[in-house]
């Protein structure tokens, strides 16, 4: 365990202004707050705080941060309040320390949702200040490296999960890779053992027996770059045992397949000598086609900086091999946190112009921030603030932290990160979320392509928008990122709220004038804590949707009450005329109110209908003989009466399904289209159930406007010496 004047040493050695009374303060108050506290090994409890306070002085972090390591834990463990903390420290380690601390005093439902609300909150807190995201990493690195010691083998898996899914991935964000592979790797020891153990063993035996062989390739680098008259240290990086088993399984090779296992550095002074070494290492050794990457002049989203590329090099052996500055370097091994070590030596010393740019402040300033290295920061606060609750946050936010990028760039050159598989409409919302709302097309390298079109590394993307465009709820099946899911999954639900609040007061009018009473909404308010609703609306929406019927509604506010004969002297409220220009061509139905129509039987215009409120999808609309029916005859509450609007001007067209027998010869299909086309049919759908040598058995869907027009079809199509029967289809 580190002693008090160790710490204080540490940190002197690398910020000679330290104030050690503050951190002499923080190690004496967190010691005594957490006192006889043991850790699952038997270590003192105050162990913890002291190791991850070791961990950010190795990264070189100010003292702000060290005391806030040090109490990190002392609000949730002990009896020590936040201001208690704000009285010792003042409000800045006050802020920090609450930012890091889980919430313990909400009642949550779940674990998960424990986890998800907890995640919510430190979000909230990074994106005011990004050192709570530094200590944080810290406090779970610790943890890691410990975890082998809680003894519930579910409780190491969820912990080593969460590890993979969040905190790597957040590490990777902020550009610290050396703290990212160590907890990919004690994540990746817990969850996958032998698959570790195989990668682990192989990488000993190639140290073994290539050792000699890497030693030979940095040496001959070193020494043709100095021929060369370019100064560089050559140096060579193994890669991480869960990087090489994420990449094994992506591109589905095997351990020897793999070219990079060994990653060969060249660090030059100045940014222009990376590309002089890359000019030298290209003239003497032949370059592999598509491993070029510049880092430099289009740097990752996370400030790392670098120069990649692929050469046949000494040896004749395929390597890679990476080209940066010493400040590119330190940044890409300890990313944000190199910040404070610069800003100590003078950054106009330690940086060149062009390296400046990515290191980045100590606080963020909120979403107000304009520094692209922190757009997935911003991103994740949109999420945030249209996710529904705290498990859709927390799974939208996985899938921000998703690994595989692409890189595409605005008509004006900025560069947008995004996931593998992202599509325009992810572009859009990444530029901003009111051109996602109204995006309605795209252009891809100046070509016109669909919304769902996949992007691919170095495309130029224009997102084409429209005032009167709203986010559609099919982009919800092809969007990748988190932000557009839950802009797209936000603006479904609140459209469909309104939907299901018109249906619920609808269903609820028709039972109170079904039993006799004027219906109030007076009446609701009395039974709202009874029925777990908020509000009268969430009410209505919660009768929409099929969560509460309208029986159960009349019962609560008439309980033991259940007349039979309608009452002559109460009101009755008559149901709202139809509003003009409704596109659903029913009576009985609000105007914009969620309407499906039955799979099981096609209803069409002419057939006898009925509605069946469906769980999460409004109304489905079934013809009155439709043998599914039967399913919904205990629940008469859930029954709609409607019926075809007869005057409608523009008619819809609508399903119809044929069920046909047919000759197997030559044209017989080309003849049941023309037919279909001559008779202002379209085919929508075509399935072969049966065939055999003379016959074949099929299922049409037609497009038609009504049971009169498809009767016609049908007419038609039995006068076709190719069609042997023809009926409509009910299955």
């Amino acid at each position: 365990m580190i002693r008090q004047y160790e710490l204080v040493d540490r940190v002197r050695a690398y910020d000679p202004d330290v104030d050690e009374d503050v951190l002499n303060r923080a190690y004496v108050f967190a010691l005594k707050a957490h006192g006889a506290q043991t850790r699952a090994n038997g270590d003192p409890y105050f162990s913890h705080p002291l190791e991850v306070a070791g961990i950010l002085t190795n990264l070189k972090l100010d003292t702000a941060s060290i005391v806030t390591a040090l109490l990190h834990d002392v609000i949730e463990d002990t009896d020590v309040k936040l201001a208690d903390i704000e009285k010792a420290f003042g409000k800045e380690i006050g802020r920090l320390v609450n930012g890091v601390t889980k919430l313990t005093r909400i009642e949550l439902q779940s674990d998960q949702t424990k986890q998800a609300e907890n995640f919510r909150k430190f979000v909230l807190a990074m994106s005011e200040d990004i050192r709570v995201l530094l200590v944080k990493l810290a406090d779970r690195l610790h943890n890691m490296r410990t975890l082998n010691f809680i003894p519930k083998p579910e409780k190491r898996s969820r912990i080593a999960s969460e590890t993979l899914e969040i905190y790597a991935p957040l590490a990777d964000r902020i550009g610290m890779q050396a703290m990212k592979d160590e907890l990919e790797d004690l994540a990746f020891a817990q969850l996958n053992t032998e698959a570790r153990a195989s990668i682990v063993k192989r990488l000993e035996y190639l140290r073994g027996g290539g050792q000699d062989l890497i030693q030979k390739i940095i040496a001959e680098l070193q020494a043709k770059l100095t021929e060369s008259g370019v100064e560089a240290k050559v140096k060579g990086r193994e890669k991480a045992p869960y990087s090489i088993w994420r990449k094994m399984q992506h591109k589905n090779v095997a351990f020897e397949q793999l070219s990079d296992i060994i990653a060969f550095r060249v660090v030059v002074p100045t940014a222009d000598k990376c590309y002089e070494a890359l000019g030298v290492l290209h003239a003497l050794y032949p370059s592999v086609p598509g491993r070029f990457k510049d880092y430099i002049s289009t740097p990752k989203p996370n400030g790392y900086r670098s120069i990649h590329t692929g050469v046949i090099g000494p040896q004749r052996q395929r390597i890679e091999v990476q080209i940066r500055t010493d400040a590119m370097d330190e940044v890409a091994e300890y990313g944000v946190a190199a910040h404070w070590h610069y800003k100590r030596q003078g950054s106009d010393a330690a940086l060149d112009g062009a390296d400046k740019a990515i290191i980045p402040a100590p606080t963020m300033g909120g979403a107000k921030s304009e520094s692209a290295q922190y757009r997935w920061l911003r991103e994740l606060l949109d999420i945030l603030e249209h996710a529904s609750g705290p498990e859709e946050f927390l799974e939208h936010t996985k899938l921000e932290m998703f690994q595989d990028q692409v890189f595409c760039f605005t008509p004006k050159g900025e560069l947008i990160q995004l996931p593998r598989g992202a599509t325009p409409v992810d572009f859009a919302y990444a530029v901003h979320s009111q051109i996602g709302d109204t995006c309605v097309g795209a252009k891809i390298n100046g070509r016109i392509v669909q919304l769902r079109s996949t992007l691919q590394n170095g495309d130029q993307v224009d997102i084409i928008t429209s005032k009167g465009q709203t986010p559609s709820a099919d982009w919800e099946d092809f969007v990748v990122t988190g932000k557009a899911k839950a802009r797209v999954r936000r603006y479904v639900r609140i459209q469909r709220r309104g939907q299901y609040m018109t249906l619920g007061r609808t269903v609820i009018e028709k039972e109170f004038r079904h039993e006799g009473y004027a219906f109030t909404e007076k009446a609701l308010d009395g039974v709202l804590k009874t029925l777990q609703a908020p509000t009268i609306d969430d009410l209505y929406a919660m009768v929409g949707e099929g969560l509460v019927t309208g029986r159960e509604v009349i019962h609560t506010v008439f309980p033991g009450t259940k007349p039979t004969a309608k009452n002559p002297q109460s009101p009755v409220v008559k149901p709202k005329p139809r509003k003009e220009g409704s596109g659903v061509p029913l009576r009985g139905l609000i105007p914009g109110m969620a309407v499906h129509y039955a799979r099981c039987c096609h209803p069409l215009p002419g057939d006898r209908i009925v509605g069946i409120v469906t769980t999460g999808k409004g109304v489905t609309v079934h013809t009155i003989d439709c043998v599914n029916l039967e399913a919904f005859s205990d629940t008469p509450e859930r029954w709609i009466d409607v019926a075809w609007e007869t005057d409608t001007t523009m008619p819809e067209h609508h399903i119809g399904r044929l069920h046909m027998i047919a000759s197997n010869e030559t044209g017989t299909i080309g003849t049941l289209g023309t037919v279909i086309g001559k008779n202002q049919g379209n085919i929508t759908n075509l399935k072969f159930v049966a065939r055999s040598t003379d016959f074949f058995e099929i299922l049409v869907d037609v497009e038609v406007t009504d049971v009169r027009h498809l009767t016609n079809i049908i007419a038609a199509l039995r006068a076709t010496p190719a069609i042997n029967s023809v009926e409509r289809s009910r299955g």
